[in-house]
């Protein structure tokens, strides 16, 4: 996952965060959602990732077999996005568990 994605998921939890505290308004007082949900924005990060460690393997395959015009610099700079995205993702997932536990554990 992206820096990009990675803001924008974490700007759709503080617009979530947001919303939380405008339960207490009356229903027409209450901002209305915009944009992808919650859902639809991770597997659209998942999907991302699997992207590019899908273009990454390609690179590799290409390189290996010598096959196009594939460079070393190509195929490390391919190889790090798709490790730093997966890791990214894999970040927010950690705390995304992290913050169910919390929430599982509070008393009612």
């Amino acid at each position: 996952m992206s820096s990009p994605e990675i803001n924008s998921v974490l700007a759709q939890m503080r617009v979530l965060a947001q919303d939380l505290h405008a339960t207490d308004l009356p229903a027409a007082q209450r901002p209305e959602a915009s944009g992808p949900g919650f859902a639809q924005a991770m597997q659209q990060a998942v999907e991302s990732v699997n992207t590019q460690q899908s273009q990454a393997g390609e690179l590799v395959n290409r390189f290996e077999t010598g096959a196009g015009d594939t460079s070393v610099a190509e195929v490390m700079v391919a190889m790090q996005k798709a490790s730093v995205s997966f890791q990214a993702m894999t970040e927010v997932r950690n705390r995304l568990v992290e913050a169910y536990r919390e929430i599982m554990s509070m008393p009612l």
